[in-house]
């Protein structure tokens, strides 16, 4: 890989000097490559035509360009490696947009406009002075200390771009980082300059924030620095804890994160991420006191998982089968808890096999990690009790096949075999025979559902 880069390197240099340019690589592959952390994304900055000097790198590696005008840059690929060139710039803003306007600059102007000193780090690519880093605002320090800062005023950083705010905490958990104080206070004084950035962007930065190793970090940070309130109002909602005659639940929000970090442990599914951030969302709504058992939240699972597509809509994720799997899994996330605390009957078994389908894994995973007592012995009770349930749908699942059941007996087969059009009976006979299969009283095969589809039929005065 190291030899690739060289190679990369030393022919962007080689064409730079042939157009009397300079070129710098910059930002985050320089960073990493401190971190010792892999990087397969190079960014080149070029003083003067970044199209230019990209022509001339790929006519030599023999790859092809890809050129986007309007934005004046351009992206190879070599090998697994991506290299992107720009020209260096220069930016201003508006108050009313975070579109910059733009103009041709030295590394320098680069430099000054990027979000944070960790990530205006570059190394020249010049003959005389190959691979020395320039670092204006002491960016190695920076990552030393392991501390997130901008350049410039932070209050400038922030409003000329608030998606920097976003990506302040994104970078924050994914390196372990602090941001320093003053930046902090900027983003809180700063948060509602959010409202001119695209949901797309956000969701972009958000979805990196739950791809961290930690992502509970940048969720409090969000939370500290006030701009979860204004990104997912409804997840803010879980915060506190509410005391009535000496009763008390437990704060929700600190559980789910907990719950999130949990799943993050096991499992690199985004997806599964945020079903785990959203599966007590309708808890508030739901919340109610009740002086015979304390605090109850009666339907938060159904509750949540109507409460799944809006919340998708408004951060402007996918409206596909990933909401839908998400959706899912709030809706079910009880349903494992129910059977471990009673008797685990194949029925319950087979029912909840049939619920889940293909995600009844990830399902199972969600449940074990939704377990965060400090009650240690209660921990391995419940955790005794999963793999209980388990072996239970291992066992079942190979006897019965009901995970993605298909019934039998079609409606189109009822219809014919007692030639009957379309109507409500056709329905009550498909439900019989689904819930007698799931139940266990009859097979699942055609043979038996035939027969008791007659039995009710008759039953039905057919």
């Amino acid at each position: 890989m190291n030899c690739l880069k060289n190679k990369i390197f030393e022919i962007v240099s080689e064409e730079a000097s042939e157009l009397g340019t300079r070129a710098f690589v910059i930002g985050g592959f320089v960073r990493d490559s401190l971190l010792g952390r892999k990087s397969k994304d190079i960014d080149i900055v070029v003083e003067g035509s970044g199209i230019a000097l990209a022509e001339r790198v790929a006519s030599r590696l023999r790859v092809n360009l890809s050129v986007f005008k309007n934005f004046g840059t351009a992206m190879l690929r070599y090998r697994d490696i991506e290299v992107e060139f720009v020209g260096a710039r220069r930016e201003s803003y508006r108050s009313n947009s975070r579109k910059p306007i733009v103009e041709d600059g030295t590394l320098e102007d680069d430099q000054l406009r990027r979000d944070f000193t960790i990530n205006a780090l570059a190394l020249s690519l010049q003959k005389e002075n190959f691979g020395e880093l320039v670092d204006p605002f002491n960016g190695v320090d920076d990552l030393k200390a392991g501390i997130i800062r901008t350049p410039l005023n932070p209050d400038t950083t922030y409003s000329d771009d608030p998606l920097r705010m976003i990506r302040a905490v994104r970078f924050a958990t994914q390196l372990s980082f602090s941001i320093v104080p003053e930046s902090l206070e900027s983003i809180k004084r700063n948060r509602n300059r959010l409202s001119i950035l695209s949901g797309e962007r956000i969701a972009d930065e958000l979805n990196k924030i739950v791809s961290s190793p930690k992502p509970s970090i940048g969720f409090y940070l969000l939370d500290n620095t006030g701009l979860l309130e204004l990104i997912i109002p409804s997840l803010s909602k879980l915060k506190g804890v509410e005391s009535v005659e000496g009763k008390m639940h437990k704060d929700n929000f600190s559980h789910t994160l907990q719950v999130l970090d949990n799943i993050a442990s096991v499992s690199d599914n985004l997806w599964l991420r945020w079903a785990a951030i959203f599966h007590d969302i309708g808890k508030p709504v739901t919340k109610s006191y009740d002086p015979e058992v304390g605090w109850t939240f009666h339907g938060h699972e159904f509750v949540g998982s109507k409460m799944v597509p809006k919340i998708f809509g408004e951060l402007k994720l996918p409206l596909n089968e990933k909401m839908k799997y998400v959706q899912k899994l709030v809706l079910l996330h009880l349903r494992p808890i129910a059977l471990v605390q009673e008797e685990v009957t194949d029925s319950a078994i087979r029912r909840l096999l049939f619920d889940a389908g293909d995600d009844i894994d990830d399902l199972m995973t969600l449940c074990e990690a939704d377990i965060t007592s400090a009650n240690e012995y209660k921990v391995n009770r419940h955790k005794s009790n999963f793999a209980l349930v388990r072996r239970k749908l291992l066992e079942v699942e190979e006897k019965d096949a009901v995970r993605n059941f298909k019934n039998p007996i079609t409606g189109e087969f009822v219809m014919e075999y007692f030639n009957i059009p379309p109507s409500r009976v056709v329905g009550e006979i498909k439900e019989y025979i689904k819930n007698a299969i799931l139940d266990g009283v009859i097979g699942n095969n055609f043979e038996e559902a035939r027969e008791l589809m007659i039995a009710k039929a008759k039953e039905l005065g057919l």
